[in-house]
């Protein structure tokens, strides 16, 4: 940490010092990472913001993430990924996973599965802050308790991090409201992904946890979460697979602003945050070109439209 800084933060012991942390919902394909590069320059611009915190398991093509894409999240603002069920959906991800403190997968796997499910880093302004990906059970697949895993993983921060955030990927809305209420006062934030719909009800709980059961997604709005929705209409009136194209159209980047105190760690507040994108923005049109076209970033992996999904 600079000096400077050092000396600011001296001397301003006593005073409540706020820190910002920007939560972004999971981000969806090329649609989602366009929607997110136009969106994140505009709110960091707005308003102070020390960290942003993105879930990124359905980065590339929908579902997984690339080291390509990860850099270019990175490149962006972003500070920490999370992920999810789809962690390892992509197989080029796992020596990035082995070797990064910013990316997450959850804590809540086995210890034999490659990464890591909490990290403590500084954030551009100084603080240091944790977070931590945990994984519901309900709905999902077989992994151990996450409250057992969450409890194990604070007293191993301990006194390194006051600010701390919990990324909950899960599909039942009770468990993200148990979990609130299991950590409020022993955590800065704790927050919902997966489901992919925004929910209403981000509230301070009375300890100074900040709690959203779900961020909402930074994609496509229309569509079926995210995906095309012809291709899931098909699915579910048919029964037969098909791949699942990310939709293009309605971009909005979903998520949440925790303030909170940064020497206590405890939440002040909360905002839903909502940012829409028009595709003009998301994908301009190449120079001499009258349609928007394909925007600079990453391709899409090359397996991303080779698998079918069931309904």
């Amino acid at each position: 940490m600079p000096a400077g800084l050092r000396l600011q933060l001296e001397l301003c012991k006593g005073f409540i010092m706020e820190f910002r942390a920007l939560v972004l919902g999971d981000v969806v394909g090329k649609p989602g990472r366009r929607a997110l590069a136009v969106a994140l320059p505009k709110l960091l611009a707005a308003r102070p913001i020390d960290v942003v915190i993105v879930n990124g398991e359905n980065a590339a093509g929908g579902s997984g993430i690339s080291p390509a894409i990860f850099e270019e999240l990175r490149g962006m603002g972003v500070d920490v990924v999370t992920m999810g069920d789809h962690v390892y959906r992509k197989k080029e991800a796992v020596p990035l996973l082995a070797e990064s403190d910013r990316i997450l997968r959850p804590a809540n796997l086995p210890p034999e599965a490659v990464g890591r499910g909490c990290t403590i880093v500084e954030s551009q302004s100084g603080f240091p802050f944790a977070v931590i990906n945990l994984l519901g059970r309900t709905f999902m697949k077989p992994v151990d308790c996450p409250f057992h895993a969450v409890d194990r993983l604070l007293a191993e921060i301990g006194d390194r991090a006051k600010l701390i955030f919990v990324d909950f990927h899960a599909e039942a809305s009770s468990d993200k409201i148990a979990m609130g209420w299991h950590l409020d006062g022993r955590a800065t934030g704790v927050y919902g992904t997966h489901t992919h719909i925004q929910t209403a009800d981000e509230r301070v709980l009375p300890k100074g946890t900040a709690y959203m059961s779900d961020l909402g997604m930074t994609a496509a709005h229309d569509g079926v979460l995210g995906r095309r929705k012809e291709k899931v209409l098909s699915a579910v009136i048919t029964g037969m697979p098909t791949y699942f194209d990310v939709s293009t159209g309605d971009l909005r980047v979903c998520g949440a602003l925790i303030t909170a105190d940064s020497q206590t760690g405890r939440a002040t507040a909360i905002e839903r945050i909502v940012v829409p994108v028009t595709e003009a923005e998301a994908f301009p049109p190449k120079e001499g070109a009258k349609e928007p076209g394909p925007a600079a970033g990453p391709a899409e992996p090359a397996d991303s439209g080779g698998d079918l999904e069931c309904p």
